[in-house]
């Protein structure tokens, strides 16, 4: 027959201590036209790749090219 180990209780989930008011300042929302914070900019960094054809966007690669 099988032998089974034995459950072991969970740990609780320990979330970091955080100021209710701060995060709520932090949060970008929006609601139609209009935004809380402005929203970081666009990444500019990287190489273009050939072979995209008539693409408008997803033309520029990031990361390793190996």
């Amino acid at each position: 027959m099988a032998t089974y180990r034995q459950p072991k209780a969970a740990q609780p989930a320990v979330l970091p201590k955080t100021n209710a008011m701060k995060a709520m300042q932090d949060t970008n929302v929006s609601v139609a036209s209009n935004h809380s914070n402005e929203y970081p900019g666009v990444k500019t960094s990287g190489i273009k790749i050939r072979g995209t054809g008539c693409a408008t966007k997803g033309t520029m690669a990031r990361g390793p090219m190996a």
